[in-house]
């Protein structure tokens, strides 16, 4: 049988001259703390994650998440490194975007939010008005990449996009248009597909903002050694090659332009 723990983020703070309570605390706030809880514990594929339950107490609004216990000692790491070096700079992107999330809602309503674990009595963070955690700014390129998997996911009536499962980053979101989608005569859903798509990148760390991409086209993706196809590319090549005749020669002189 799996192991399990549980995750606090406990949430101090007053509505008008009330203290903070589960009765009186707001619905939009409930989700924000599910929304960077999910970030916190599971940043990456989601796909395959354990079951996480959620409970609420008393005191002022202690949210209690219970999950496996491999992931509330990874958890636990994380913030305490964030403690140490009070910065958000090293961590992956969704679990940076969980923690702005709460120091937004305490900077707003001066709340003062608190992590803790059932596996240590320590406070690992504290979030409130006097700090900052937020990433410094880097500079994201727009980048073309090209995505390999399963599209599991087409249309959408206001914000039209196509979902891929790929095998290294989970599940691609990919803006479209109706039209193109429209224009597509075969049925593609669960089929292996490839993706040519515009995106944010990171110009620092190469890591890129899975929530930018905006299709530019399909490919037919066919993963299989094709003896032909690749005869076919080394006779065009070959063409270019036909008249070198000391290939040594002629690869150092393209080096010496470098």
């Amino acid at each position: 049988m799996n192991k399990s723990a549980n995750i606090e983020i406990r949430v101090i703070g007053k509505v008008g001259e009330l203290t903070l309570n589960p009765c009186n605390f707001d619905l939009k706030e409930t989700i924000a703390i599910l929304q960077a809880a999910e970030g916190l514990l599971f940043p990456t594929s989601k796909k395959e994650r354990p079951i996480i339950s959620y409970s609420v107490e008393e005191g002022s609004v202690k949210h209690l998440f219970k999950t496996s216990l491999q992931a509330v000692i990874g958890f636990q790491a994380i913030m305490m490194q964030v403690q140490q070096k009070q910065s958000l700079d090293f961590l992956e992107t969704p679990t940076a975007k969980s923690i702005e999330l709460l120091q937004d809602l305490a900077i707003k309503k001066n709340y003062s939010v608190e992590f803790r674990t059932s596996e240590s009595d320590v406070l690992l963070l504290n979030v409130d008005r006097s700090t900052k955690y937020y990433r410094l700014t880097h500079e994201w390129v727009q980048t073309e990449l090209y995505f390999y998997g399963t599209l599991t996911n087409a249309g959408g009536k206001n914000k039209p996009n196509i979902h891929i499962d790929t095998t290294d980053l989970g599940t691609i979101i990919v803006k479209t248009d109706k039209s193109y989608l429209a224009e597509q005569n075969d049925n593609l859903l669960y089929k292996n597909i490839g993706v040519r798509a515009l995106g944010l990148q990171r110009l620092d760390t190469g890591e890129i903002d899975k929530n930018s991409f905006e299709l530019i086209e399909l490919i037919d993706y066919q993963p299989k050694y094709d003896a032909t196809y690749l005869n076919v590319l080394i006779n065009k090549a070959a063409i270019s090659w036909k008249n070198v005749t000391d290939t040594d020669l002629w690869i150092n002189n393209l080096r010496a332009g470098l």
